[in-house]
């Protein structure tokens, strides 16, 4: 049984995804990919918190309200992402090649 490709958790300099070939999730590469997913999915709960926080306070301002919106946005992208690409891994899920993650 061949080993499907792993979605990466970052693109190429044009904004295309990457994607990993291996038979064992213990390469670098592999482990390097699973440290960024656990960065960006630790760092996705700190901008919920955040944002919640921005939501609650009446008095934020326009900047502090686009802000967290922005930052969120982009570690919904990140966690959307991470959820493709272990799901292709484990064989529940859309297909990698008919999601777009969206551009960084």
């Amino acid at each position: 049984m061949m080993t499907p490709l792993r979605l990466l958790p970052w693109t190429t300099p044009e904004g295309k995804p990457c994607y990993l070939s291996t038979d064992s999730d213990q390469s670098r590469l592999s482990r390097l990919a699973d440290d960024l997913e656990a960065a960006q999915l630790d760092s996705g709960e700190q901008v919920l918190a955040g944002s919640r926080a921005v939501l609650a306070d009446t008095e934020a301002g326009e900047h502090a309200v686009r802000f967290a919106l922005t930052r969120a946005v982009e570690c919904l992208g990140d966690v959307l992402r991470i959820a493709v690409s272990r799901g292709a891994r484990i064989g529940v899920g859309a297909d990698v090649g008919e999601y777009d993650c969206g551009e960084r």
